[in-house]
């Protein structure tokens, strides 16, 4: 059966008729389709919360992968592949810091520690750092080559340079947001000797130490990039104001003095992450610590190791914990290497403890003084009124190493009117004496005021001095400071 016709409209049948061989009339131009606005994309479970906004933002505006396929699918099919090519590069710092921490394998979990991958990343870097002052020594006294000789500062200059050089490169790539505040800048060695080629023959020699060293061997390094990695912690590098912030200070070698002896003295090199005013979590690598004589009050068990260096590494709230140095980069650690936990000393006693003081001041500058004299020989009989005076070369760090790891039961440093006490030669140490059971303060009993120096943070200005004990000697220590301090 026909199907019925639909009747015509009044308008179709008003309108002229037309024939099949005619033209038809021109088309208008079609309009361009409304401009949407990118849409915020989604990211899959699992995704970094750290990914740039415009980054995340891309994911909306990216080209149809297959024009025939439905738009909800296309939309679905571009956001899933372009999450994934942005989560790939985003990671790619993670996995960085995550090599990191399971090359170091710290000895507490991440759940425990809030910034467990900035300590980390942080003991990678100081562990290659004192490797890189170790080869520096071996080259400046191997052969008998006296380059000291030459100019005294020129092999210090080289080790600071190169360490500070190291670490900021290390740190920048995995914390590219965290400013540093650093001793040295490379203004010295871009203005030294101009008339010469001296300059130029310090900068390839730092150059050279540094890219033997640094782990990010997939780029090409630069000399300007070493310059530009010294100058990131110098002085006008950042600027702070009043508000909290969060960067490390770093120490690239305390005890410069011990470093040029070429013997057995020791120096350090310190780096700590400041967050918010309070050190969180610090680093300190010392090469010649000599580890068959580390005693561990808490249990009374002693370490014997053969080899020289001790890595010691502290966070907030998780104690401070120490190793062996690795003979090599990146080599794994052994049984003789597992951490063990550092305590203070238990001494309560005033005139029992053992003390250091900067090898730059003597013992009548300590208002101590006063009631006791001092004394070298630990096997001296000593009375009542007589203190044992340890000899720690060389530099604040070692001092804080000492006390931190039960060697010393008090540091004491007076502070002086021409001479300013710079952040980094005390951060990383508070935070390892803090955590071993320790206390810090000036000599008025007041915490140490990292913030003191508002614009730059390198400086810190402690009423007195600065005092680090056990602990159990803290309150005793300070009011005899304080009754005698003139």
């Amino acid at each position: 059966m026909q199907s019925p016709r639909r009747p015509r409209s009044r308008a179709a049948r008003l309108a002229p008729a037309t024939h099949s061989h005619a033209a038809p009339p021109p088309l208008a131009p079609a309009a361009p389709p409304p401009r949407r606005r990118p849409r915020r994309a989604v990211l899959p479970a699992g995704s970094p919360s750290h990914l740039p906004i415009r980054q995340v933002n891309e994911l909306a505006t990216l080209p149809d992968p297959n024009p025939t396929m439905p738009v909800a699918c296309r939309r679905r099919f571009c956001s899933q592949a372009h999450s994934r090519s942005l989560l790939d590069r985003a990671a790619a710092g993670d996995a960085a810091v995550s090599v990191a921490a399971g090359a170091y394998d710290l000895p507490f979990p991440p759940e425990r520690a809030s910034h467990h991958r900035e300590l980390a990343a942080a003991a990678a870097a100081v562990e290659r750092a004192c490797r890189l002052c170790v080869d520096v020594k071996r080259s400046l006294f191997s052969g008998g080559k006296s380059i000291l000789e030459k100019n005294d500062q020129t092999p210090v200059t080289i080790a600071d340079f190169e360490v500070q050089a190291l670490v900021s490169l290390e740190l920048q790539r995995l914390f590219p947001s965290i400013p540093l505040v650093a001793e040295e800048d490379s203004a010295s060695l871009r203005s030294s000797n101009t008339d010469d080629n001296s300059s130029d023959v310090l900068v390839e020699s730092i150059f050279s130490g540094v890219a033997d060293k640094v782990s990010n061997s997939s780029s090409l390094l630069t000399q300007d990039d070493v310059l530009r990695a010294i100058d990131r912690g110098g002085k006008d590098a950042v600027s702070f104001d009043s508000n909290p912030a969060t960067y490390w200070v770093l120490d690239p070698i305390d005890g410069t003095k011990g470093f040029l002896r070429g013997d057995d003295a020791l120096y350090v090199v310190g780096l700590a992450l400041v967050v918010n005013g309070k050190v969180t979590i610090g680093v300190m690598g010392c090469p010649n610590w000599t580890n068959d004589t580390i005693h561990n009050e808490k249990d009374g068990s002693a370490a014997a190791c053969n080899d020289r260096g001790i890595l010691m590494v502290s966070h907030l709230g998780c104690g401070t914990w120490s190793r062996r140095l690795s003979s090599e980069i990146g080599q794994s650690t052994t049984a003789q290497d597992i951490w063990k936990r550092c305590f203070v000393d238990t001494c309560s006693v005033v005139h029992i403890a053992r003390y250091c003081i900067p090898n730059s001041q003597t013992w009548d500058m300590i208002p101590l003084s006063v009631l006791f004299n001092s004394t070298t020989g630990e096997s001296d009989p000593r009375n009542e009124n007589e203190i044992l005076l340890l000899s720690v070369f060389c530099g604040s760090l070692c001092k804080y190493l000492t006390v931190a790891s039960g060697r010393a039961s008090v540091f004491v440093l007076r502070a002086r009117p021409t001479t300013q006490i710079k952040s980094w030669d005390h951060a990383v140490g508070v935070i390892c004496v803090q955590e071993a059971g320790g206390q810090i303060s000036d000599w008025s009993g007041k915490p140490l005021d990292l913030a003191a120096d508002l614009t730059s943070r390198r400086i810190i200005y402690p009423s007195g001095g600065v005092l680090v004990t056990n602990g159990a000697l803290h309150d005793k220590l300070v009011e005899m400071i304080s009754a005698n301090y003139k």
